[in-house]
Formats: structure tokens, sequence, C-alpha cells
């Protein structure tokens, strides 16, 4: 039984930068992939940013440039340094986690995790 706990979120101003953790405890399969998705209120879950366990990466348009997924397999934690944050990346960022490969063109609809964190919420002010 895997659990993913997030931390790193809270209160910026636009163009500032935060870094989010996640912590993932129990048995991570080497297959595993692991991402982030956001919910805002009032809008449909977006994912963002997925690595596999080889560094391969992909990231919803949204966030290119901006954000950087990456992992320290060591500690069996996922980060997403976010960097030029703007008010419309305001929302509620999950952890989660797809046990068998990155099917991606499903996480870019807000789906494809077989796990998921219970979220950090992330606000950004003008």
């Amino acid at each position: 039984h895997v659990r993913l706990v997030e931390s790193g979120g809270g209160s910026v101003q636009a163009g500032g930068s935060l870094r989010l953790s996640c912590a993932a405890s129990g048995y991570i399969y080497s297959s595993y992939c692991m991402g982030w998705f956001r919910q805002a209120p009032g809008k449909e879950r977006e994912g963002l940013a997925v690595i596999d366990s080889d560094g391969w990466t992909s990231y919803v348009d949204s966030v290119k440039g901006r954000f950087t997924i990456s992992q320290d397999k060591a500690k069996n934690t996922l980060y997403l340094q976010m960097n030029y944050l703007k008010p419309g990346d305001t929302a509620t960022y999950y952890c989660a986690a797809e046990k068998f490969g990155c099917s991606w063109y499903l996480w870019e609809q807000g789906d494809g995790a077989d796990v998921w964190g219970k979220g950090t919420l992330v606000t950004i002010s003008d």
C-alpha cells in the first residue's frame, strides 16, 4: 500500500516560486510513474507533469518552462519546482502515482493515477 503526502504549499506573490514535495511510503515499484495534478475551485482537475523511473518527463503546455518535476529515489520523494507563478496557478496540488508506466494522455485529461495524496494548497496573489 503506497501513501503519498504533499508539503510545501503556501501563499506567494505573482512572479514568486514554491517547491512542492511529495513523500512516498510503502512499496514503490520501479515501474511507477509519479506526477502532479492540480484543481482550482470550479475547474476540472488538470495533469501538470509526470516523471517515470528512467527520468523521462512530460509537462502540460501551461507550465512548460516554469515548472520542473524531479525525484530523489533514495528518499522516495517527488518534487515540483514552480517558478514565475501566476494567479492562475492558484489551486490545490496533488501528488499521484500510476503503477505501470506513464499514461500521459490520461494524465492530461486529469486521470490516469492509481494512488493520490490529499493535496496541498497553493495561492498566488497579484
